[in-house]
C-alpha cells in the first residue's frame, strides 16, 4: 500500500488575505478594484502566484513573514465577496474573526489614506454587507484604502469604477504598499502596531 505524503502547498492556510475587486480587464486599476491592486503587491513582495482557482475565487498560498496565507482575489463581482470568501473559510475550516482579512476601497477616506480595524459594519460598502451575510458575523479584521469621496454630480457607480487622474495614482500606490505592509503586521498578530503606525 502506498502512503502518499500531503504536499506542501496543501497544508491549510493560518489566514485568508481577501481583495476586493471586480473580475476582468475593463475592471482593472479602477478606484473598486484596489483590494486587488494590494494583493497584486502582496503576491510581488512574497512571491506568491495567485492563479489557482478555488471557490469562485482566484487564490495563491505563501507564507508571509511566517504565517501561512492564502492570498485572494473573488471572482464573483464585488456584491457577492462573501460567497467566494464563506465557501473558502468553509473549506479551509477556519474562524473568519481570528483568520480573515479583507482589504477594500472607502470613498469616505481620502486617496491614499488607510483605515485598519478589528471589525465593524458594512459601512454602506456591499461587498463588505455580502461578507457579513454570507460569513455571519461582522468580527474580521478590515483594511480600507482611500479612493476620495464622489463629485456631487457623480453616479456613486461611476465614481468607484472610475480610474485614478495621475494627481492622486502616487498617493494611492503609495497606500496600496502601505496597506500590504499593515497586512504583514496583521497577520503576525501585531493589530495595534498597525493601527498606531497607519491609521
Amino acid at each position: 500500500m502506498l502512503l502518499f505524503k500531503k504536499r506542501k502547498e496543501d497544508a491549510p492556510p493560518m489566514f485568508v488575505i481577501a481583495g476586493l475587486g471586480n473580475p476582468g480587464e475593463k475592471y482593472a486599476k479602477t478606484r473598486h478594484n484596489v483590494g486587488f491592486d494590494v494583493i497584486d503587491v502582496l503576491a510581488d513582495q512574497y512571491n506568491i502566484k495567485v492563479t489557482d482557482k478555488k471557490c469562485r475565487a482566484l487564490c495563491g498560498s505563501g507564507i508571509i513573514e511566517g504565517q501561512r496565507v492564502l492570498l485572494v482575489k473573488p471572482q464573483t463581482f464585488m456584491n457577492l465577496s462573501g460567497e467566494s470568501i464563506a465557501a473558502l473559510l468553509n473549506f479551509y475550516k477556519l474562524d473568519a474573526s481570528q483568520q480573515l482579512l479583507v482589504i477594500y476601497d472607502d470613498i469616505s477616506l481620502a486617496p491614499g489614506k488607510l483605515r485598519i480595524r478589528r471589525k465593524g459594519s458594512a459601512g454602506g460598502h456591499n461587498g463588505i454587507k455580502n461578507i457579513i451575510a454570507r460569513c455571519g458575523t461582522e468580527d474580521f479584521m478590515r483594511i480600507k484604502v482611500g479612493v476620495g469621496e464622489k463629485p456631487g454630480d457623480w453616479d456613486l457607480v461611476d465614481h468607484v469604477l472610475s480610474r485614478f487622474p495621475k494627481a492622486e495614482r502616487a498617493a494611492v500606490e503609495d497606500a496600496m504598499k502601505d496597506a500590504a505592509d499593515a497586512a504583514a503586521l496583521l497577520v503576525q498578530g501585531a493589530l495595534e502596531a498597525a493601527m498606531n503606525r497607519y491609521n
